[in-house]
This record gives structure tokens, C-alpha cells and sequence, in this order.
């Protein structure tokens, strides 16, 4: 599986999730203009096989605009920190992997803040 983390997410995340996950990359380091708009985010990951994490809904709509691929993994989270995105992900590996299975796009995390 790659993912595709968003601006919204910490690039320091990208190390921390290759192990976990395979292969990762940040849209501020791509290539892409920063910060890079949606329809460019959405393009890269369609055109080298990135599923995009993010927390903006945005990706929504061009899902249900384009259908998929690329999938979208939308993290509902409100303010976090890196270690507490990065230990939702690892928490989630199950239902993400059920994704890159299944024939849907879309794979919302949600975790209300207490």
C-alpha cells in the first residue's frame, strides 16, 4: 500500500508509517506546488498509485465527483498531534488494508477528542 499524506498531515510522519505501511510520501515533497491545490494532490496519487490520507474533506467530493482510485483514508480527528495520528493509523492497519481490498473509496477514521 502508499500512501499520499496531505498537507494537513505532519510530513514526519512518513518515516514512522513506511514501516508500518510500505511506501509513503508528503505532498510539500513531491514535486507539486506548495502548498499544492486538491485537484493536483488527487492527480499525483491517481497517476502513481498513492491512496491519500488527509483530514480535509474536500477529497470527498472529487471522490464522488471522479469515483476512485485513487482511495482516500479521511481522518476526523480535530487538532492532533503526530504521535496520536500515527497511532490511529497503526490502530485503524486492519480497516485500512480492508480498503485496498475492497471496492470502495473511502475510509473514514473517526476520533472524538476527550
Amino acid at each position: 500500500m502508499k500512501f499520499l499524506l496531505d498537507a494537513n498531515i505532519s510530513w514526519k510522519l512518513v518515516d514512522r508509517l513506511v514501516p508500518i505501511f510500505g511506501e509513503c510520501a508528503h505532498v510539500d515533497y513531491i514535486g507539486l506546488n506548495v502548498p499544492a491545490n486538491d485537484l493536483d494532490i488527487w492527480n499525483y496519487a491517481l497517476e502513481n498509485g498513492f491512496t491519500i490520507i488527509t483530514k480535509d474533506t474536500d477529497f470527498i467530493d472529487l471522490l464522488d465527483y471522479n469515483g476512485f482510485p485513487p482511495k482516500v483514508v479521511l481522518l476526523r480527528t480535530g487538532n492532533n498531534s503526530s504521535q496520536a495520528l500515527l497511532e490511529l493509523l497503526v490502530n485503524s492497519k486492519d480497516k485500512i488494508e480492508e480498503l485496498a481490498d475492497n471496492n470502495v473509496g473511502l475510509l473514514e477514521i473517526i476520533k472524538m477528542n476527550k
